[in-house]
C-alpha cells in the first residue's frame, strides 16, 4: 500500500503541538470496504480556498477532483490529493484546502 504524508509542527505556544495530513494513494477496494467508506456521508465542493480546523480526526475518501491542503504555520507547500486517495486529517489540524478541480468525497469523523 503506497502512501505519503505531510507533517508540520506549529509554533502556537506549544512546541510539542504537531498537526498532520496523511494521504494513502489508491488504497485497494478491500481496504475501502473494511472501513465502510461507501456508507459515510458525502460532501462536495467547487474550486476555491477553504480554511478548515479539525476538532476530531477526519478521514476522507476522494471520489473525484483534485486538491491540496496547506497546514497553517507550516513552511511546507502543502499535501496534494485527488480521486482515489484516502486522506486523514489529525485532530487539531488547521489548514487551508485549495480545490483545483471540484471535489466529491465520503468522510467520517472519529469521536472527539
Amino acid at each position: 500500500m503506497a502512501s505519503s504524508s505531510g507533517t508540520a509542527a506549529t509554533n502556537a505556544g506549544d512546541t510539542a503541538a504537531t498537526t498532520a495530513i496523511t494521504v494513502e494513494r489508491k488504497p485497494p477496494a478491500a481496504r475501502l470496504s473494511e472501513l465502510g467508506v461507501r456508507s459515510w456521508p458525502k460532501w462536495g465542493g467547487p474550486p476555491g480556498r477553504y480554511p478548515l480546523s479539525y476538532g476530531a480526526r477526519q478521514t476522507c475518501y476522494i471520489v473525484r477532483g483534485k486538491a491540496s491542503a496547506a497546514v497553517e504555520g507550516s513552511p511546507e507547500a502543502g499535501v496534494q490529493f485527488g480521486a482515489g486517495d484516502l486522506v486523514v486529517f489529525a485532530r487539531g489540524t488547521r489548514c487551508t484546502w485549495h480545490i483545483a478541480a471540484a471535489v466529491d468525497m465520503h468522510y467520517a469523523f472519529d469521536p472527539p
